[in-house]
């Protein structure tokens, strides 16, 4: 690839329901060739497809309906602060307000995100390709990024150019085997075509010409690029995180304890508890006093009176907690003089060796 060109196609002026945006692109860009990528603001093809919902002009109300929109387009609440809303669409995206967008349209209307963004990328080739024209297609909006400042364009959609390139099992320039490194092209290309569009130019397509492979064959979309849950290691912001460890706390499994029998009681044996043990007991280790065994951790009540049961209960439920937020489950086993805390998989308690 020797290089790349970044072109603004001017000229397409305002669009509204219905308007074939192809026509409305090869108007204003006489010039597209194949090979070309057509980089294509999120908002005129909301626009043509009609994503566009009434509200009132200003005032409370304004708001409320504002507010009841996010909510049907929100599929969870990733963070919030103050005004601010970060969630996940139904279509996967995490962004601010849904995509939820008031500018470049009239004070009684907001813009939606299309419907399927991957399928109106490759509506818009299909119709390029009915006029000769072999081209790639990305449909874009702005959106920030967890730990840095400003915004820039990602691809929702594409078609006609692969959303990736892998690089996995290439040798780099000093010997080294490539493991994990995959590049999100059109995410890439996306944010070069902002360079010449911006919200105030009246600018909403750009294309990219140079870049090698496009138009060639069907390609997977842009939801290609979506990260699922399992593989989200920041699904949640750190407010709402907190909250659910809270709540997963409070609903801990297990509680009916179960009573040791004089023959099952622990004596105090020098034992070394895993290392996920180990953590969680650091984390408790300036409230709860707990003595571990080769049956897992022994807590007795400073007291034996009904307050200081109590506070047993609730050294119980902090190791418990502690536990589980490293990913350790547990039983509770009762006797006359306190409670055994039973470790279970990634939690095990292995005992010293004997020499």
């Amino acid at each position: 690839m020797e290089g790349l060109e970044v072109l603004p196609v001017r000229g397409i002026g305002d669009v509204t329901a219905g308007d074939d945006l192809a026509e409305l692109i090869t108007a204003a860009a006489p010039w597209l060739r194949d090979g070309d990528v057509l980089v294509v603001t999120s908002k005129i093809v909301s626009k043509a497809e009609g994503r566009l919902v009434d509200v009132p002009a200003d005032g409370p109300e304004r708001e409320a309906a504002r507010q009841e929109i996010l909510a049907g387009e929100t599929s969870r609440v990733v963070a919030r602060r103050g005004p601010t809303a970060i969630v996940q669409t139904h279509h996967g995206f995490v962004m601010a307000a849904a995509g939820i967008d008031a500018s470049n349209v009239d004070k009684t209307h907001l813009v939606l995100l299309p419907a399927d963004p991957d399928a109106s990328a490759r509506a818009l080739r299909a119709a390029l390709a009915g006029r000769g024209l072999r081209v790639g297609v990305i449909v874009s909006d702005t959106m920030g990024r967890a730990w840095r400042l400003g915004l820039t364009d990602v691809a929702l959609g594409a078609a006609g150019i692969a959303p990736l390139r892998d690089h996995k099992g290439e040798i780099d320039p000093y010997g080294n085997e490539l493991q994990l490194t995959e590049m999100a092209v059109i995410d890439e290309l996306a944010a070069a075509g902002e360079l010449v569009k911006g919200k105030c130019d009246g600018v909403p397509v750009a294309v990219v010409r140079g870049y090698p492979g496009v138009g060639e064959a069907e390609t997977p979309g842009a939801v290609t690029l979506l990260r699922d849950a399992a593989s989200d290691m920041f699904s949640l912001g750190t407010a709402e995180a907190r909250a659910e460890g809270l709540r997963a706390a409070a609903t801990l499994p297990g509680g009916g304890a179960v009573r040791m029998s004089a023959q099952s009681q622990d004596g105090p044996v020098a034992a070394r508890p895993g290392a996920a043990v180990e953590r969680a007991l650091a984390t408790v280790a300036e409230l709860v006093e707990a003595e571990v065994t080769a049956r897992g951790i022994r807590l007795t009540p400073a007291e034996r009176s009904p307050a200081g049961w109590v506070a047993l209960g609730i050294d119980i439920h902090r190791v418990r907690a502690a536990l589980a937020a490293e990913g350790v489950a547990s039983s509770v086993r009762t006797g006359e003089d306190g409670v055994v805390i039973e470790p279970h998989d990634a939690g095990k308690v292995e005992p010293h060796d004997a020499g």
